[in-house]
């Protein structure tokens, strides 16, 4: 059974920073994008940041550019978000997605909370 396990979150001041990890097992990890996906309360599900199959490209959304950077190894089937400069509307459930055509996996999700 294909595994996605998220760790790393937790509770941060504002400006400060994290890193999030997610273990992957039970499937060809360097054959899938990988990205990052987070869920406020009362908000839908939305994409944080992307890198291919080999690590080659990376794409973010604007709201992070600058401050967080996706990178993964393939030998350890691992991916990673580390997260700069981080704000409270940067707070969510954080989840990892595992992407090779129509096959598509989710993490549990792991809570960022950005407060004073």
């Amino acid at each position: 059974q294909v595994r996605l396990v998220e760790s790393g979150g937790g509770l941060v001041q504002p400006g400060g920073s994290l890193r999030l990890s997610c273990a992957a097992s039970r499937f060809t990890f360097s054959s899938y994008a990988m990205s990052w996906y987070r869920q406020a309360p009362g908000k839908e599900r939305e994409l944080v940041a992307s890198i291919s199959s080999v690590g080659g490209s990376a794409t973010y959304t604007d709201s992070v550019k600058g401050r967080f950077t996706i990178s993964r190894d393939n030998a350890k089937n691992t991916v990673y978000l580390q997260m700069n400069s981080l704000k409270p509307e940067d707070t969510a459930v954080y989840y990892c997605n595992a992407k090779y055509y129509i096959s598509n996996y989710w993490g549990q999700g792991t809570q960022v909370t950005v407060s004073s």
